[in-house]
């Protein structure tokens, strides 16, 4: 990865713990508003990155939720 996705990465994960923390979904988007102000490159990665990890925790979930009902 190139350090802009590596900065990217490092600041989605800890956005989106903080969010979970919190309850304050807000923060992801204002980090991608500050991160915008000056590199969109930047902030094109870390939105990417958001995404990602989101949809990865929703298809976790979706797994987890029909591997309890296999084992009932």
């Amino acid at each position: 990865m190139s350090y802009t996705d590596d900065v990217a990465l490092d600041l989605a994960k800890l956005a989106l713990d903080d969010a979970a923390r919190s309850g304050d979904e807000k923060i992801v988007d204002q980090i991608g508003e500050i991160l915008g102000a000056s590199s969109q490159t930047l902030q094109e990665s870390y939105l990417m990155f958001v995404r990602v990890r989101r949809a990865e925790a929703r298809a976790r979930a979706l797994l987890d939720s029909r591997k309890d009902k296999t084992t009932e």
